[in-house]
């Protein structure tokens, strides 16, 4: 039976652990500091070892680096209450089998030591910085701590990576922590926006030209590739990367080598690539907008990452800490009231956390007023002053944007091609009919009436949308 060791100082969480790896068959041994860790690895070596960041007597990561050297082949799972990228990578850095923030699910905990049975030690090398104010991500949701673990496996390698998310989302700054956080963060970061090259450009720009390649071409100018030599190569919006040239990236990709546009001359790339997209690859991989194989190449480690609408709970910390940042800029120092807060929490951001920026700046540089009013927020986003969302009405919203993401994503020209009105109401159409057919026993005359219809359009509705009845 494997013996599983478990140290935290919270004895209810200590005593929740314990049950659930019993239940699933381990033998448990608990400790509640780092001396009385350490008393127990003196006299056994346990198979796996959970232990929490704060303890008591110390740094519950900084003993586990201590911890593997001298059992390099024990696997440990890190818990903290931190949750913070910097909590994920310090974790990683130690050699960590995995990283799970408070509060977790016991059966992803049972299912990870599992896992760490089956496979042993986890990833290495990666260096955290000092604190979370180096950090360009910030969020403490799951949604968020999913991002950072990927991350904090990422690092140490070269490993290419898609990030994937709406526009605003933060795809850039994930390419950065990896870059900042990884082995080539003393090398240069190169950014490029696809989606703003002209194509008869993007190949110039991408591996240099030689004087005298096309018209214009006055000096040999180098590409983004040389410019990131020994660094990341971050291309922007690739999904919007003209077909032609996919065909050059992708040989790029499988050989490591280009030569510049008019050259001869073999170049060795030695670049980490991170590409980013707020379109479907996948569908347009469907509709032959996008290279299968230049897809399956760029999607080695993907990201995806979540709407600032679903991740509510993130919204006061990086309120706070837009504002915090516009002070030290040399804006006044503005703080929110408590249903200023809820108020944001609220809204559904379409523009994501690069809109909650901009309005924080916003506040920061025309409020005169150091606690920023409810009032001043709804009249900047467009909310009748003193209205109020209640959670349906926001759960309908973000359902509704779902929905068209979906539209977009399924089926692009719907966006503008004058259908998705029709779209949305008939896809919010079909569960309404059937929901009050199924309050009122499948009875058309009186779910017609509930509807506020007659029962002829009800019946003509239901043979539009093919809904079968068991009565009328």
């Amino acid at each position: 039976m494997s013996t599983i060791l478990v140290c935290d100082d919270d004895a209810a969480i200590r005593t929740v652990v314990a049950q659930a790896l019993r239940r699933a068959g381990y033998a448990v041994v608990t400790a509640d500091s780092l001396t009385r860790l350490d008393q127990l690895l003196a006299t056994s070596t346990p198979d796996v070892l959970i232990s929490d960041v704060v303890l008591p007597d110390g740094d519950g990561i900084e003993r586990m680096r201590e911890v593997t050297s001298r059992f390099p082949d024990l696997p440990i799972i890190i818990l903290s209450a931190r949750n913070t990228l910097t909590t994920a990578v310090r974790a990683a850095d130690v050699g960590a089998y995995e990283y799970l923030p408070k509060p977790f699910d016991l059966d992803i905990l049972v299912r990870a030591v599992a896992g760490a049975l089956a496979r042993g030690g986890g990833v290495t090398e990666a260096e955290a910085p000092a604190d979370d104010t180096a950090l360009p991500l910030i969020g403490r949701s799951s949604a968020m701590q999913d991002v950072y673990r990927v991350i904090a496996r990422v690092v140490s390698n070269d490993l290419t990576v898609l990030v994937s998310g709406e526009s605003g989302t933060g795809k850039e700054l994930v390419a950065r922590a990896i870059h900042d956080l990884g082995q080539r963060r003393a090398a240069p970061f190169v950014a490029i926006n696809m989606a703003a090259i002209p194509r008869d450009l993007i190949e110039a720009e991408l591996f240099g030209h030689e004087r005298g390649a096309f018209t214009g071409a006055a000096t040999r100018t180098a590409g983004r590739f040389e410019q990131a030599g020994g660094g990341t190569l971050f291309l922007d919006e690739i999904g919007d990367m003209p077909i032609e040239a996919q065909t050059r990236l992708l040989r790029v990709l499988q050989t490591g080598e280009f030569t510049t546009v008019g050259g001869t001359r073999t170049i060795r790339a030695d670049v980490r690539i991170v590409a980013a997209t707020n379109r479907d690859l996948t569908a347009q991989v469907a509709a032959g907008l996008f290279r299968e194989d230049l897809f399956y190449r760029l999607n080695v480690v993907p990201i995806a990452l979540p709407a600032l609408r679903e991740r509510r709970q993130d919204v006061a910390l990086l309120a706070q800490h837009f504002l915090g940042r516009a002070a030290d800029q040399g804006l006044p120092r503005r703080r929110l009231a408590a249903d200023t807060v809820a108020a944001l929490e609220a809204y559904h951001w379409p523009g994501n956390v690069r809109e909650l920026e901009n309005l924080m700046r916003r506040l920061a540089a025309l409020t005169r007023d150091e606690v920023i009013a409810v009032d001043v927020v709804e009249a900047m986003l467009g909310v009748p002053a003193g209205a109020t969302v209640s959670a349906p009405d926001i759960e309908m919203a973000a359902a509704v944007h779902a929905l068209i993401d979906r539209i977009a994503r399924e089926r692009p020209e719907a966006i503008d091609d004058g259908t998705l009105y029709d779209r949305v109401i008939g896809e919010v159409e079909r569960p309404l009919i059937e929901a009050m057919l199924a309050r009122h026993g499948q009875n058309q005359l009186r779910a017609a009436r509930a509807l506020g219809i007659n029962r002829n359009t009800l019946k003509k509705r239901l043979d539009l949308l093919g809904i079968g009845t068991g009565r009328g």
